[in-house]
């Protein structure tokens, strides 16, 4: 299950990378790929709900064992969500074509460079069972927070001037809230691994 869930941590990463990757080169078939590419990640959810369902019956466990296939199961839901944010992504990017972005997309990719690390980061603290790094993840959800309030106010701004790329800013304010999901999903994985560890909930959103 373990390996399940690296392979679509890894998988899902490598489509947030390539789907913010395709808009800012304007590239419609790297955003075709990662649509086609989504089944993979979609087959190993259910590989992994399958597998739980499997050591649960047969193995019967109890205590940190059974919170071990829980949250596995939980995280691996997370990540699928957040492969269907890159989905979303990539669907944009179709949308907005080779129409000229209105305006360089630094602050988009910025968030979506500390979204992935997040992810990343929280894969090796599910792995090693680090509730210190779990937190730190968690915290860095902030970040991405400040850079979206900032991005949307631009973005609305240029709504106000730029009225001929109105669709295109409209997806690029999808893409912003993509994004800002991604982070909000690496921070429920960093709960997830407290409960794992501790045995309790912890709410890291507040």
């Amino acid at each position: 299950m373990r390996d399940k869930l690296i392979e679509i941590g890894s998988l899902t990463e490598a489509a947030l990378s390539k789907s913010i990757h395709a808009l800012e080169k304007q590239n419609i078939e790297e955003a075709l790929r990662v649509i086609s590419e989504d089944s993979r990640i979609d087959d190993l959810d259910e590989e992994i709900n399958d597998l739980a369902i499997i050591l649960i019956a047969k193995q019967q466990p109890v205590a940190i064992d059974l919170r071990r296939i829980i949250v596995t199961i939980r995280i691996a839901s997370d990540i699928e969500r957040m492969a269907d944010f890159a989905v979303n992504i990539a669907k944009s990017t179709i949308r907005i074509g080779d129409e000229p972005l209105v305006k360089p997309i630094i602050h988009i990719k910025k968030m979506h460079k500390i979204a992935t690390e997040m992810l990343s980061l929280s894969l090796k603290a599910f792995c090693d069972e680090d509730i210190v790094l779990a937190k730190q993840v968690a915290d860095m959800d902030d970040q991405v927070d400040d850079l979206y309030g900032e991005t949307i106010i631009e973005i609305l701004e240029l709504m106000e001037t730029k009225k001929n790329y109105s669709q295109q800013l409209i997806q690029l304010l999808f893409i912003c809230r993509y994004i800002e999901r991604t982070a909000d999903h690496t921070t429920n994985i960093s709960e997830s691994i407290m409960y794992l560890v501790k045995g309790q909930r912890y709410d890291l959103n507040s």
